[in-house]
């Protein structure tokens, strides 16, 4: 009996050392494995290089010659980031190649981090932890209950079936309205079908959309793809599928609708009241007219950057209301950048609940997590950390007032593309580090609520409390 056990146990020792001796070979084999968030950083790098790189190319533009790295470089940047602010004249400085190159560019930094962040969304309400779920889901092809590679049909199809409806809208009326051939008519359909439900803001004509700023069938579509591109897919996904049954929707889908539903009506009410008199935005322009440009100027907000009227000539007031918008942004997981509509509620329950004295932060009759308050506060101190610090440089780089550089900085952060008109005439210095603004806003909060959410160390131990004085 005892000689058996022995055998057992030494047959097992073997086995060990030998599965550990063929492992170690595969896992050298295997490389260095990147960290999820490294994985999204690396990409839209690439993706951002190679944008440049190609409209680095003389034929990308209309003037012989090509244009300069650094409006190559920027306008990469802008359309990886779904962004839109511009340093060149999008309609006469690109030629139909460099639009083409650009709407590609949009699609897949719109469509890419949908995907990455759907998964990382979907993920999180899950029991097991998002690192074992994306291991996992690598080496079994699934990911909780739904399989990964219907998951991402999923999204590319919604994607593609928001734009296709966006486009069915908008080529009868470039083309009966406006009078463009078909082929114009189509194309003008398609790229602004992309850039709206990416919420890129990036348009084909000089002025952006201001010559349609009184036309319904224009700005309605538009608006409706931005708002739906702004909500994330998760609240799309579960919408589609339980959209008569509110009591089934979680959280995150009642908070992104409930917040989006309150800054969009808000946003709205205040624009048209704030520049219904205003001879240089909404005062030439009829009453329906005027209400119109106050709810497209409103959705643009959530992030998506175009403008039916001219953003420079509005009131002081009005730039910094929308600077308040632009830097809440949308839903998560989705097109919008920002801190995020979730982000911006949770900190507003927790402070109610500070107020009322409470213990618990309750949320549509459910307690909400300890951890989401220190993610909600860790990434809005640190957007506002990065934000305020791009002021201070651009100010010392520009010496431009402080409310114009402002909008510039948040608009660029929340990957909005809304601009007073200063964007082109800034410095190199100061374009790169909108740059940078635009690359950490699109992927530096969603990275690090990544890193946080990823970490699946325990500290095994606390430490005594100690309480100081605050207020």
């Amino acid at each position: 009996m005892g000689c058996a056990r022995a055998r057992r146990a030494y047959d097992s020792a073997v086995t060990f050392r030998g599965s550990v001796r063929e492992r170690r070979p595969h896992r050298f084999r295997r490389g260095i494995r990147l960290h999820p968030a490294q994985t999204v950083v690396v990409g839209f790098a690439a993706a951002v290089i190679v944008g440049t790189l190609l409209l680095w190319l003389p034929p990308m533009t209309l003037e012989p010659g090509g244009t300069s790295f650094i409006d190559a470089l920027f306008t990469a940047t802008s359309a990886v980031c779904v962004t839109g602010l511009t340093v060149v004249d999008t309609e006469l400085h690109w030629s139909p190649l460099g639009h083409v190159v650009i709407m590609l560019l949009i699609q897949l930094g719109g469509l890419g981090i949908m995907i990455f962040a759907s998964l990382i969304g979907l993920v999180l309400a899950r029991k097991m932890s998002v690192r074992s779920r994306l291991n996992t889901a690598a080496e079994a092809k699934a990911v909780g209950y739904d399989d990964v590679r219907g998951l991402v049909r999923g999204i590319v199809l919604i994607s593609f079936a928001i734009e296709g409806l966006t486009w069915l809208f908008l080529f009868p009326r470039f083309l009966f309205g406006y009078d463009y051939s078909p082929a114009d008519a189509a194309w003008h359909a398609l790229f602004h079908s992309v850039s709206s439900f990416n919420n890129a803001g990036f348009a084909l004509y000089s002025d952006n959309m201001i010559d349609f700023v009184a036309d319904p069938f224009i700005c309605i579509p538009m608006s409706v793809a931005i708002i739906l591109g702004g909500l994330g897919f998760p609240v799309i996904m579960q919408l589609r599928k339980e959209f008569t049954r509110p009591l089934h929707w979680s959280m995150n889908t009642k908070l992104v609708l409930w917040g989006t539903i309150v800054l969009l009506v808000g946003g709205t009410a205040y624009l048209a009241i704030a520049e219904w008199d205003n001879e240089g935005t909404f005062g030439p322009l009829a009453p329906g007219a005027k209400l119109l440009a106050a709810f497209f100027m409103s959705t643009q907000t959530r992030t998506a950057g175009f403008n039916s009227i001219d953003v420079g000539q509005m009131h002081d007031e009005s730039w910094v209301v929308m600077d308040v918008l632009m830097f809440i942004g949308g839903g998560p997981a989705g097109t919008a950048g920002g801190i995020k509509v979730t982000t911006f509620a949770v900190l507003f329950f927790i402070l109610m609940t500070e107020f009322r004295g409470e213990g618990a932060v309750n949320i549509f009759g459910k307690r909400l997590s300890r951890a989401v308050h220190r993610q909600a506060i860790t990434v809005a101190l640190v957007a506002v950390g990065a934000v305020m610090a791009a002021i201070i440089l651009l100010m010392h780089l520009t010496k431009l007032d402080l409310d114009l550089v402002a909008f510039e900085a948040v608009s660029a952060f929340a990957t909005v593309g809304l601009s007073t008109g200063i964007t082109g005439d800034l410095p190199p210095t100061a374009q790169l580090i909108l740059v940078v603004l635009m690359f950490l806003g699109r992927i530096g909060l969603l990275t690090l609520g990544s890193a946080i959410a990823l970490r699946d160390k325990r500290i095994l131990y606390e430490l005594p409390k100690e309480r100081p004085a605050i207020g």
